[in-house]
Formats: C-alpha cells, sequence, structure tokens
C-alpha cells in the first residue's frame, strides 16, 4: 500500500509550479478538482500526522505517565 514514488511524483508536481499553473490555466471544473484534491490531500496529511504521532510515542514512558491504557 505504501507507494514512495507517488509521494516523490506528488512532491515534484508541487514544488515545480506545475499544480499553481495547471490551476491558473484550468476550466472551472479543472479548478474545482484540483482544490478538492488538496484538500483531501491536507486531510490525509493531518491524519498522518495524528497517526505518526501514535505509533511514535505508543508503549513510550509518555504514555505511561499520561495513564493511557493499551489497547490490544
Amino acid at each position: 500500500m505504501l507507494n514512495p514514488e507517488y509521494l516523490a511524483t506528488l512532491r515534484e508536481y508541487i514544488e515545480s509550479g506545475k499544480l499553481e499553473a495547471d490551476f491558473a490555466d484550468g476550466s472551472q471544473n479543472k479548478k474545482y478538482a484540483i482544490l478538492e484534491f488538496l484538500e483531501e490531500l491536507m486531510d490525509v496529511a493531518e491524519l498522518a500526522d495524528e497517526t505518526a504521532t501514535r505509533i511514535i510515542f505508543k508503549d513510550s514512558y509518555l504514555e505511561t505517565l499520561s495513564g493511557v491504557k493499551h489497547q490490544k
């Protein structure tokens, strides 16, 4: 399921300015699709951040101190 190549391609597309150019030159439908895609991407990034934090600190000393119970 993990596809680092796609992430690299997506990063390049955004960093190169091509996404902004596609938006500027796009039809209303294309602009809407780009904005929807970016909104979904930001939602996924937020979920990834939450998940990374959870797995990094799972079974950690901080979790023990906070009284959080382990789910198994």
